[in-house]
């Protein structure tokens, strides 16, 4: 074997060396992301050094937020050669460490905030912005304490919140953001709304409301509808993966559904 030869690699040696699972890599192949290219003399696929690249920009792509959908559509644009792909990625990465740093000073801010004693570390609008993005309205807020400001929920929500700092903030935002990321990697696998899988994402979603306020499935269902009908909603679910927001309203109905609630006369209750 010369120095410019290198030897394939089965899917188990791959794993090991990238750090994802067999069962990962498997899926990625049978959706076309990452595909090996090779096969061994008793059948075995086998993945050379460009494939193996390919799953290391995968793995960039994917650690950036990226939806598997959007990763393939990226790797596979023609338009795009491999130098401007590393370009891309580091580009990426160097917007999300520059977020990353402004997250790091705001809960430095607040861990300061709470050694001087400040009983009430409440957000203020500048700390929402950093720990949840540039893409974070105050409006909002205003906006959902006018439309439920009165209600069970927010008064729960308000109080389960009141002394969290942005540590906990940040903490909370982690977890959404990965399971948003696990709902639109299930679309893209074809997950049925109604199967045990969706069912399952379903409850680790409604789980991440639960923390603010005890939402029922029948609660679950009225929120599921804003993911549709309210564009700001939508955007935000679409850009993750096609089809992701009115997806996750069917999934939502249909748990609903499995646990005795009828998805078409739901309630806020």
């Amino acid at each position: 074997m010369t120095e410019t030869q290198h030897e394939d690699l089965t899917v188990g040696r791959v794993a090991d060396l990238v750090g994802v699972s067999v069962r990962t890599l498997h899926h990625w192949d049978s959706v076309g992301l990452a595909r090996p290219s090779g096969r061994s003399w008793s059948g075995y696929r086998l993945y050379d050094a460009a494939d193996v690249a390919r799953i290391h920009r995968v793995l960039v792509y994917r650690e950036l937020g990226l939806a598997l959908a959007q990763i393939g559509r990226i790797l596979d644009d023609p338009a795009i050669d491999p130098r401007e792909h590393l370009q891309r990625q580091r580009a990426l990465l160097a917007e999300r460490i520059q977020r990353l740093e402004k997250t790091a000073r705001a809960v430095d801010e607040m861990i300061e905030r709470t050694d001087m004693n400040d009983s009430t570390p409440i957000l203020s609008p500048e700390e929402q912005a950093r720990i949840f993005g540039t893409d974070w309205d105050p409006a909002y807020q205003d906006e959902a304490r006018e439309r439920w400001g009165e209600s069970e929920a927010w008064k729960q929500s308000a109080s389960r919140t009141r002394n969290w700092d942005a540590a906990q903030w940040q903490k909370v935002k982690v977890e959404l953001d990965a399971t948003e990321a696990a709902l639109a990697e299930a679309l893209v696998r074809g997950v049925e709304p109604g199967s045990d899988e969706a069912n399952r994402l379903a409850e680790r979603h409604r789980a991440t409301v639960d923390r603010h306020y005890d939402c029922t499935h029948s609660m679950h269902v009225v929120l599921s509808r804003m993911y549709t009908e309210d564009p700001r909603f939508a955007a935000h679910y679409d850009q993750q993966a096609d089809g992701l927001a009115a997806w996750l309203r069917r999934v939502i109905e249909e748990n609903a559904r499995a646990h005795g609630v009828e998805p078409e006369t739901a309630t806020w209750e």
